[in-house]
């Protein structure tokens, strides 16, 4: 009986040793949290099971899973497949939300070097290794490890080969840091405070730590050969309610985001301007445009195979709910 509220190692196989960025190798910790995702995790950690390293990039790994009180079975199945993923060390908490369980993944990492990945994430063979050598390369040309390397995110509905999908112009982010795909230095996130556990709802919490880290001097390096692909199912008629409220809830957090950092660049991220207010405003004729009056072209464009057509067309609502959420929030925090 898992013992609730306490964090539980339940795999220790891997050696507790621990490795510089700085020095000539590196010994990662791939901090994953999870919540209910255990078909897509399976493939998430297989993959990470199989990484071809050069040791004299890399010294070693362990993948540092920490689940966020899921209730589909992901602990149960963790210890009947052990056996299947030596480098995993899984630790528990109630359902908290990504920043605690990242934090607690972090606190609980052996190695000075640390990747976020998420855990509907599947990275190629040679993913740690291009982490690995593009810390190395930054490292000779900067003199310092005030840096992060930000891997490329390609997005994909393919569940059974998610690493056959093709790079899309969708798929470009102007993202500082994001937790898709990041490798930093250990102690940069020590120093910064690590996540603010107050981002209880969907988003920001990691751009809010990307503030932070670029206030302490640290600079982007991306490293486009470090792939992963992002799955999540094709786009349904049935996700519209969860997608309408993860957008409200963005807009919530992009208040608390914006509290803590009351910037002109803070308030374009989040949507919070008039440009945002009018522009979303026009594009879905005042609310006009929603997801009723376009629930016919929708189901079509699913229905002749253009869900991710569809999607794109859905973010004409579900954008201006974010900026309403986004001035409600703000109304209610001046109030």
């Amino acid at each position: 009986m898992w013992d609730e509220g306490t964090a539980i190692a339940l795999l220790l196989s891997y050696p507790r040793e621990v490795h510089s960025v700085m020095g000539e190798a590196v010994f990662f910790s791939v901090v994953i949290p999870t919540y209910n995702r255990k078909p897509i995790l399976e493939k998430c950690l297989q993959a990470l099971e199989v990484q071809q390293l050069s040791h004299n990039a890399v010294t070693g790994y362990e993948v540092v899973v920490v689940d966020d009180g899921s209730t589909d079975g992901t602990l149960q199945w963790l210890e009947e497949c052990k056996n299947e993923f030596p480098h995993v060390r899984i630790f528990q908490q109630n359902h908290q939300g990504p920043s605690a369980a990242r934090n607690l993944g972090v606190e609980q990492a052996t190695g000075d070097t640390i990747i976020f990945i998420d855990s509907d994430l599947v990275v190629t063979e040679t993913f740690l290794q291009s982490h690995a050598e593009a810390l190395v390369a930054g490292k000779n040309k900067l003199g310092n490890d005030k840096f992060f390397t930000y891997g490329a995110v390609i997005n994909t509905a393919n569940f059974e080969n998610p690493t056959s999908e093709p790079y899309k112009i969708t798929d470009f982010s102007r993202a500082f840091f994001a937790t898709g795909n990041v490798a930093i230095a250990k102690h940069w996130l020590e120093k910064a405070g690590l996540f603010d556990t107050e981002f209880q709802l969907y988003g920001w919490e990691d751009l809010e730590l990307g503030v932070r880290l670029k206030n302490l001097g640290l600079v982007l390096i991306k490293c486009p050969q470090a792939v992963g692909y992002h799955w999540h199912p094709a786009f349904n008629i049935e996700q519209i309610p969860n997608l309408i409220d993860k957008e409200i809830q963005r807009g919530r957090m992009g208040v608390l985001f914006y509290q803590k950092h009351p910037t002109w660049q803070v308030r374009l991220m989040i949507q919070m301007t008039l440009l945002h207010k009018i522009l979303w405003g026009m594009l879905s004729l005042n609310g006009f445009l929603n997801e009723r009056t376009m629930l016919p072209i929708l189901k079509w464009l699913i229905s002749i195979g253009q869900s991710q057509l569809a999607l794109e067309l859905a973010r004409i609502f579900l954008n201006w709910y974010n900026v309403k959420g986004v001035y409600q929030a703000y109304a209610e925090m001046k109030g």
